[in-house]
């Protein structure tokens, strides 16, 4: 492991503690990473090495930029997925992000089906599907405020960039 695996590691596992906490990715943690990654891409790597991350940060901005234009995401997902891509580089940010829609998915799923009302709003569906098939439309009776609730999309952003981590050999290279 690197000092930018270690890096991209420790402001991941803080980025999963406050979104978790206050649904929140805070400024404070990801420009100062960034200004890090930055510099020690220079350092270690000299233009190139400046020029990857710059291109990974690109990558990983314009990802989710249209979903957080949408309103669907906070503009801190999008600045973690952004520093992702500058840490690792564009193709590891490509990858985290096919595990991180996976990862983001499974937990969408997860909180339906456990939030409070979930029989409700699965019978409406279903009402609302079989009426289609008969040539009706009901309306799907689902309250507005169930398509309002928020989710810590960080915690799927690092499960997105720790699943590529190990896949790529930089936990456990074993």
């Amino acid at each position: 492991m690197n000092i930018l695996d270690a890096l991209l590691i420790i402001v991941l596992l803080v980025c999963v503690g406050t979104d978790l906490k206050s649904r929140k990715i805070y400024n404070k943690v990801i420009f100062p990473s960034l200004l890090l990654t930055f510099g020690l891409h220079i350092y270690l790597h000299g233009f190139s090495g400046f020029t990857q991350g710059l291109l990974g940060f690109l990558v990983g901005l314009a990802l989710l930029l249209i979903p957080y234009l949408m309103g669907g995401l906070g503009a801190g997902d999008v600045k973690l997925l952004a520093l992702v891509g500058a840490v690792k580089g564009v193709s590891f940010v490509l990858m985290t992000a096919v595990y991180m829609a996976l990862l983001g998915g499974v937990m969408a799923l997860f909180i339906l089906l456990f939030r409070k009302g979930v029989w409700h709003r699965l019978k409406s569906i279903v009402y609302y599907l079989s009426s289609l098939k008969q040539g009706m439309k009901v309306p799907l009776g689902i309250d507005k405020n169930d398509f309002q609730a928020t989710y810590p999309y960080g915690v799927a952003i690092a499960g997105g960039a720790f699943v590529t981590l190990f896949m790529k050999g930089g936990i456990f290279p074993w």
